[in-house]
Parts: C-alpha cells; structure tokens; sequence
C-alpha cells in the first residue's frame, strides 16, 4: 500500500495542470444555432402564387391610403381649428361684414362663409327680391355651411372601405392559402402535423394582416367623424351669428 501514495500525490498535483492545458488548448462548445423559421411573411411571398401575391399587394395599398388620409385629414382638422381661432380675434372686431372677411386667410372655411352671405344680400332683387331677405341669406349661409361641411367628409369614405373590407381581404387569402396548403399535402401523400401545420399557420398570416390593416382604419375613422362634428359645431355658430348681424346690422353688413 505505500508504495502507491507516491504516484496518487503525484496524479493529484498533475490534475490541475491538465486541466488548465485543456481549457486553453480544446475549442469551446457553442451551443448548435437556432433553425430559422421556414414560415413566415417572407416565405409566404416567395411560395405564394399570384392570387397571394396580389392579396397581399391590396393589402398593403389600403394601409398606406388609410394612413395617408389619417394624416392628412388630421392636419386639415388643424388648419380649421386655426381658422376659426382667426375668425373669433379677427372677424368680430371689424368694422363691417366685408371688412371683416377681408381679413381672414382666402382659404379658411369662415371667409366662404362671409364672402357668401354677403353676395346673398347684393344679389337680393328680381324674382330673388320676392323671396324674403332673412330666408334667402339663412338658405345662402346653411348651403355655405353644408359645402364646407362636405369638404370635412372628403376621404373618410376611404378610411370607412377599409375598415369594413380589409378584414374579408386578409381572411380570402387565409382560405386560398389553406386550400393550396391541403393541395400540395394531398399531392404529396403525406399528413404529418410539420406539413399540415406549417403551411395552415402560415396561411392564417393574411387574416392577421387583415386586421392589423383594418382596426387603424376603424379607429381613425371613428376619431375624425368626432373632430369634424366639434370643429362643424362651432362653423355653424358662426354662420348663427353672421346672419344675424347682415340683418340686424344694418349698414355694419352692408
């Protein structure tokens, strides 16, 4: 038994020395990559047909248009807030109607209004004449009011087509998908849960697309619809007040 003590000390001292060489001299153990997804977005556009292909073109066509009248009707609603906030310091404090519509920008809403009402007044003679002054200017102003309302509404239709449609879109191209997928697997002879999943899951990607094209819409649509009636709110308060002041004012609206 002693003469084996020698040799365990000298394998205990020699341990850690080998390990040492083996950690600087063997290359490290990477952990193997991740597999890429073979189904996604990407792929359901390289194995699509047309009918996919298209599906997804219209798609993403309605999404930039019901983004770019969001933004533009946005910014349009700011201008008319800003019209009106000129028409309340500037309109009310002018010496007569027209001077008064002079001062305002040529292209807000409230100088039409103005400038309309004022040419129901001058034109208030021949068969117009017979009809009464505070009906032929309270109908010039309302159909002053119902144009620039009109002008509000432009491209809302859109966001509202979008909205109601983009869903049906997205789920025709989950159908077609899943009707190619069940083709192929049935050419193949093959019914695995990776060749049945796979393309069915892949499919469904339009239906998502869809919606995340149609909520926006609906959003924005729903959003704008509420400004427009606040910023109309306060356009039609003031077509209230200029028909009483071209009647009541006399010489002031003249």
């Amino acid at each position: 038994m002693r003469p084996m003590l020698p040799r365990v000390a000298a394998l205990s001292l020699a341990l850690p020395s080998l390990a040492a060489w083996a950690q600087g001299n063997l290359p490290a153990i990477q952990a193997p990559p991740a597999a890429a997804n073979p189904y996604g977005l990407g792929s359901l556009w390289a194995q699509g047909d047309i009918v996919s292909r298209a599906t997804i073109v219209i798609l993403a066509i309605m999404s930039l248009a019901s983004w770019y009248v969001l933004i533009a009707k946005l910014l349009a609603q700011r201008r008319l807030g800003g019209h009106g906030r000129a028409a309340n310091a500037r309109f009310w404090k002018a010496d007569t109607v027209r001077q008064g519509a002079q001062a305002l920008h040529p292209g807000s809403p409230y100088r039409f209004i103005a400038e309309s009402a004022l040419e129901a007044t001058r034109r208030h003679e021949g068969l117009i004449g017979k009809v009464d002054l505070n009906t032929w200017v309270a109908q010039s102003i309302e159909r002053a009011v119902a144009s620039v309302h009109s002008r509000t509404q432009e491209g809302l239709a859109v966001l509202a087509t979008v909205g109601s449609t983009a869903p049906f879109v997205g789920l025709f191209g989950t159908v077609w998908g899943i009707y190619n997928a069940l083709v192929r697997i049935g050419a193949s002879g093959t019914a695995s849960i990776d060749r049945v999943a796979g393309p069915v899951g892949e499919a469904l990607i339009m239906t998502a697309i869809g919606l995340a094209v149609a909520v926006p819409a609906v959003l924005g649509y729903n959003w704008l619809v509420r400004r427009n009636k606040v910023a109309m709110d306060t356009v039609r308060a003031f077509g209230s007040d200029l028909h009483t002041v071209l009647l009541a004012g006399g010489e002031k609206g003249a």
